[in-house]
């Protein structure tokens, strides 16, 4: 007689259970800004400057003193000209600077006019050959300045630890001279497959396929989507449904891996070694998850000298394991790299679709979003159709018992922050 089935696992439960497991790996690396894209800062940046480090000019123009153009039309003599990368002297009473963008405003110039509302007036003699400007708008006091420390002050943390890093932060870091980061050390990842019935592409062509033989799709997504996080990944290959081969494979990828990851294997089938493999060499707690796609969920750690590789085992239809992937290896995986704020943002949408019947399970529906701004969803939801996924830009998270009718504010989740 088969023990009575546990009850479903809520999946916010499942995602607390393993971040609390998920302590930040030991070990960071230093590295050039230019090459830190999508890395997960080690320590704080602090600022030892203020940005922009003096006043300086927001457009090309005149930089004036307002208590000299009390009215529109007034003649001002060019005292100087001042590009950027360059120091001018101190405006005198009664005259003009020609400015550009980023240039030092100088002393005594309280207001920037552009070029577009002053006339230039050529003279060989006035202002040393630089002539004389017409204003033909009253300035207000401090219009067009950017001032010294509005961007960033000095000491500041301009970026915490645990930030993971976008173009826009390295180029903050480059403004305040951080020409190297200290950054967490890449998660080692161990992926593998298990399951007799996979092939690789390119093993096979599709006209010799032998009877019940799939190709292996879950490998290539599960790479690009740990890469993607930073990791530096050991392919094991396809391991064959054995338990001897499975406990090799996992004894192995144990060795020298953060973390162990498999697609298949994770249920109860007499053919599923997973669960007696791992242990075999350690501990597992097989989940049932409440979500569709993707109920069967594994997590174990596995022993070693020097403490233990995580384990987690996704199931083996396609969706199911891209969206567990999404929704609680990514998290923990960002975890380990010290990130706090791993949960993925969702924006209302309308749905222009109908959901008629609820599932007592938290469902992700592949959707796009349609010309009229609403979304679309994909007519065939199955767990192995991998087709929603490349032809969604997301999912909606419908809670469980939820239906949904046309015009339906839905939660909505971009594929953009579930794989980057």
């Amino acid at each position: 007689m088969r023990p009575p089935m546990k009850p479903l696992k809520p999946l916010d439960e499942a995602l607390a259970d393993l971040l609390a497991r998920a302590a930040p790996l030991a070990g960071t690396e230093t590295i050039t800004t230019f090459d830190a894209d999508g890395r997960v800062l080690a320590q704080n940046c602090i600022s030892a400057l203020q940005v922009p480090p003096q006043d300086n000019s927001a457009m090309d123009g005149y930089a004036v003193r307002c208590a000299d153009v009390a009215e529109a039309g007034v003649l001002l003599t060019v005292s100087q000209r001042i590009a950027a990368g360059s120091a001018g002297e101190p405006l005198r009473p009664g005259t003009a600077a020609r400015i550009f963008t980023g240039a030092p405003v100088p002393a005594g110039a309280d207001a920037v006019l552009m070029q577009e509302d002053c006339e230039a007036l050529a003279s060989a003699t006035d202002g040393d050959g630089l002539g004389q400007v017409r204003i033909n708008t009253v300035p207000q006091q401090g219009q067009w300045i950017r001032h010294a420390g509005e961007d960033i002050t000095r000491d500041a943390v301009v970026l915490a630890a645990g930030t993971r890093l976008t173009p826009a932060e390295l180029g903050l870091a480059a403004s305040i001279g951080q020409h190297q980061l200290q950054v967490a050390r890449r998660p080692r990842v161990a992926l593998f497959s298990t399951g007799d019935e996979l092939v690789m592409p390119g093993e096979v062509p599709p006209e010799q396929m032998r009877p019940g033989a799939i190709y292996n799709s879950n490998r290539f997504f599960l790479r690009a989507m740990l890469l993607r996080l930073g990791c530096e990944v050991t392919d094991f290959g396809i391991v064959p449904d054995r338990r001897e081969a499975t406990i090799d494979a996992l004894r192995k990828a144990s060795a020298a891996h953060d973390l162990i990851l498999t697609s298949g294997g994770v249920s109860v089938g007499e053919e599923d070694h997973i669960k007696p493999a791992v242990e075999t060499l350690g501990s597992l707690d097989l989940w049932q998850i409440a979500m569709k796609p993707g109920k069967p969920f594994a997590y174990g750690q596995i022993p070693r000298a020097d403490g233990a590789a995580h384990f987690m085992g996704l199931p083996g239809n396609p969706v199911s394991s891209f969206l567990t992937f999404a929704l609680l290896v990514r998290p923990f995986v960002l975890r380990l790299q010290g990130v706090q704020d791993v949960a993925p943002q969702s924006i209302a949408a309308r749905a222009d679709f109908i959901w008629p019947k609820a599932d007592k399970r938290r469902e992700f529906l592949r959707v796009r979003h349609n010309a009229a701004g609403g979304l679309d969803l994909f007519s065939n939801q199955s767990s192995g159709v991998l087709t929603s996924a490349a032809w969604g830009d997301g999912v909606v998270d419908n809670p469980a018992g939820q239906t949904m009718a046309p015009g339906d504010t839905v939660r909505f989740i971009a594929f953009s922050e579930l794989l980057g």
